[in-house]
């Protein structure tokens, strides 16, 4: 098996005409079709069925983040509009929650559509109408980096916290392959039923087919399920430009995960475990090397962070799962820590050795993508198999398609 650094993207390319990108949700959100592939054999049925694909005690994780309203539009004295979409904090705050409930200013780091036309130190503003009360936001150009911009954003009445501001001011911002302006009810279809944290700027698309009878008929055969929290930057879209992976700088997004979370999974390692996204596949992934790093004594609260070749090139003994959740319970309790908020730039690719999932609940991704060399980590070259089967059965695709069942290969522990 080559090193992940050797693949080259195009091998991971399938034709995708524009038709068959979903641009609206299905009326019901559990009405979506569903392909099941499991050790070879593909099936199809709809998520309301899934219950009797799931067998009994698994543990589905689900990923709550809540999606922001991150495009704000300004208008300027001269008439242009200036899209400032709000990508994710600066790096002067620790985590995205912290950064979300500052008051009265806070910088970030933003995407500025017409930025020529916005010259460092010029002020816009906006006044909108909020619960009855004005509110005038304004946004300052402090820098211009590699990739994005720095802008200082400051409101009144500055009681509001910045997640106010952007439910008050902002826009939910649909992918870039949805080719259509957002429209009052992607505020609802475009989020999940369990979202909860607000940082997001795309949603955990997976989950969006979930609702409280599907958690009812999954309950009723004592499918278990939990949260984790992994917020989802812009870089979901960013394609993979290089020839070669190893050329490719991976995004990092933040996760943020209970200790009795942690405590779960540990007791759940014996039987089924299935993700619900490929957000929260990384996120279960990325604890076994966070886990990894404490059983080898190098765990910092400083330095938490998982990198994008980690995976590939650690040179201390391989641990289980267990030994590898279990030590880093222990350096949760031994540094007082409730929860684990990081990040992660971990890339999951063939190659890629699973220690935790057994299965994944998905969407079906954009060509040459890094969520495509996921799946295909996941299945193998199946995953050519699984992309054919849904284009020649009229699959509708990406973030308002139909999804899929994905059992690891030969991996599957129980029923």
């Amino acid at each position: 098996m080559k090193h992940p650094k050797e693949l080259s993207i195009l091998d991971y390319t399938y034709p995708l005409p524009e038709a068959r990108i979903a641009a609206f949700p299905l009326a019901e959100r559990d009405a979506s079709k569903l392909l099941i592939y499991d050790q070879g054999t593909i099936t199809t049925d709809t998520y309301r069925q899934l219950a009797d694909y799931i067998p009994e005690d698994s543990l589905l994780v689900f990923n709550n983040t809540k999606v922001v309203e991150a495009r704000l539009l300004f208008q300027k004295s001269t008439g242009g509009v200036i899209e400032v979409f709000c990508l994710e904090p600066h790096e002067q705050y620790a985590d995205i929650t912290r950064a979300m409930l500052q008051q009265g200013k806070v910088y970030w780091q933003c995407l500025v559509g017409g930025a020529s036309k916005w010259k460092p130190g010029q002020v816009l503003e906006k006044r909108i109408s909020y619960n009855g009360k004005e509110i005038i936001l304004q946004a300052a150009y402090i820098e211009k980096r590699a990739g994005c911009f720095i802008i200082e954003l400051s409101w009144t009445p500055s009681s509001l916290s910045f997640a106010e501001i952007l439910h008050a001011a902002g826009a939910i911002p649909l992918p870039p392959y949805i080719k259509r302006k957002a429209e009052e009810s992607d505020n609802e279809r475009y989020q999940t039923v369990y979202a909860k944290h607000d940082g997001s700027v795309a949603a955990p698309t997976a989950g969006l087919h979930f609702t409280e009878q599907l958690f009812q008929s999954l309950k009723e055969k004592n499918i278990r399920h939990d949260y984790v929290t992994l917020h989802v930057g812009a870089g979901t879209f960013k394609p993979v430009m290089a020839e070669k992976m190893d050329e490719h700088d991976m995004h990092a997004e933040w996760i943020d995960v209970s200790r009795s979370f942690i405590e779960t999974l540990l007791k759940s390692l014996s039987g089924n475990i299935i993700t619900i996204g490929t957000t929260s596949l990384r996120t279960m992934e990325s604890l076994y090397w966070i886990g990894r790093k404490a059983a080898s004594g190098e765990l910092r609260v400083t330095s938490m962070e998982i990198t994008q070749w980690e995976a590939y090139e650690r040179k201390d003994k391989d641990i289980t799962a267990d030994v590898s959740l279990s030590a880093l319970l222990e350096w949760m309790k031994a540094n007082k820590l409730e929860r684990l908020v990081t990040k992660t730039q971990i890339l999951i690719a063939p190659g890629y050795q699973f220690q935790i999932i057994n299965g994944l609940i998905t969407n079906f991704h954009q060509p040459q993508s890094s969520l495509l060399l996921l799946v295909a980590a996941l299945i193998g070259n199946d995953w050519r198999k699984v992309y054919n089967y849904a284009m020649e059965n009229e699959f509708r695709f990406l973030s308002y398609g139909d999804g899929s069942l994905l059992w690891r290969a030969v991996d599957r522990l129980k029923g």
